[in-house]
């Protein structure tokens, strides 16, 4: 489970790069009910999502002009220079340099040699992620890509993530679960899915990752999605011994999971 007791290679915080914040934001209240609050200009006014007055992840402008919007996770660090080496000397390419951003703490962007977009976040005075694992929070993240092997490798050498892979149904392939550098499986925060590069025309067949929300009634929450102006991809439906999940997309067609963990059963 993602918890708020940030170790390296956790995640730390999750933000979504938009075209117009305000209309993304008004979409994510519509469908969670979370509440915006404005950083003001100091911080360009970005937006801080709010559950039960809780930090659950931020909206601003796109990073990078060429990239598609997009939910970006952010993992915890405590140097983020010594991390971007170590990225880069694994095959990482850094798309935004490590920069301050105030007192609030330092970040970097990369994109990994599966072509996947994520951020390193070295704390400063900013709480980040307040409330996770619960309904209308971040209980996952999920990387589709078409190179787990390679997913594996990059990111136990950059954070020292360990692995299990559990095998799915038709017993040809695996959902590789993630967790933490000395953490047992209660501190699973995410897994790799293999997925064909065609099925990823987003990124043009690059890895991508996806951030999954809690929700205490999947098709309830879908059908918001669909009323504030989203897509349901796939779903509602039933994964064994995971619960009800759905694949949607916002109007911007930035991805993201519904899972109500005691939803369909049966």
């Amino acid at each position: 489970m993602i918890t708020t007791d940030f170790v390296v290679g956790s995640p730390r915080w999750l933000e979504l790069g938009s075209d117009a914040p305000i209309v993304s934001a008004d979409f994510y209240g519509r469908v969670f009910g979370w509440r915006t609050q404005t950083m003001g200009e100091r911080f360009g006014d970005y937006l801080v999502m709010r559950s039960t007055g809780e930090a659950v992840g931020g909206i601003g402008p796109r990073i990078v002009d060429d990239e598609p919007p997009a939910w970006t996770p952010y993992f915890h660090t405590d140097d983020v220079e010594t991390s971007v080496h170590r990225a880069r000397d694994l095959g990482a390419t850094l798309e935004v340099e490590p920069t301050d951003v105030r007192e609030l703490g330092r970040m970097a962007h990369l994109t990994d040699p599966q072509g996947g977009w994520f951020a390193l976040w070295e704390p400063g005075t900013f709480s980040s992620l307040q409330a996770v694992d619960r309904p209308n929070t971040l209980c996952w993240v999920e990387m589709w890509t078409p190179d787990v092997q390679g997913a594996k490798e990059f990111y136990r050498g950059l954070f020292g993530w360990r692995y299990d892979d559990i095998p799915l149904p038709g017993g040809d392939s695996a959902y590789t679960t993630l967790r933490p550098i000395g953490m047992g499986e209660e501190r699973y925060f995410g897994g790799f899915m293999g997925v064909a590069p065609e099925q990823l025309p987003r990124t043009d067949g690059a890895a991508d990752w996806h951030p999954i929300f809690q929700v205490a009634d999947c098709d309830a929450t879908a059908s918001a999605v669909l009323d504030a102006g989203g897509r349901v991809h796939m779903g509602p439906e039933y994964a064994p011994g995971v619960g009800l999940t759905a694949v949607c997309s916002d109007p911007s067609a930035a991805g993201f999971v519904l899972l109500d963990p005691e939803g369909g059963h049966g």
